[in-house]
């Protein structure tokens, strides 16, 4: 680069969120602490709010069948409703935390989880 220059990029929204989700793949095993063969994933954003999820699953049972991300949790709601895990997923350790199936769909209507 030439002296007194600048490289400049510049992305709108669905970039930066493909950025951020592709980031996210990117670093699966090291952020999610599993490896990426043999999960699925799902997420979404909030721009409003400035927040992101990323939700990973095994993406298969014991009998080899498929395990998609359940239709009856929706994960715009559990954005709305899940404490942040970290507060920079730069940080060593455990940034994520793990929930069943119920305990989603119990966050999502807003119930205790017991």
């Amino acid at each position: 680069m030439k002296d007194n220059e600048c490289r400049i990029i510049k992305i709108e929204k669905d970039a930066l969120f493909e950025f951020i989700y592709e980031n996210f793949i990117a670093n699966h095993e090291e952020l999610m602490d599993l490896d990426a063969v043999g999960c699925m994933n799902t997420f979404a954003i909030d721009w409003e709010a400035g927040e992101f999820i990323f939700c990973a699953h095994k993406d298969e049972n014991e009998h080899g069948d498929i395990v998609s991300f359940p239709k009856d949790i929706d994960v715009n709601e559990l954005l709305k409703v899940i404490p942040a895990t970290t507060n920079s997923i730069l940080e060593p350790g455990e940034n994520y935390r793990d929930y069943t199936f119920d305990e989603l769909k119990k966050l999502q209507k807003k119930q205790v989880i017991i």
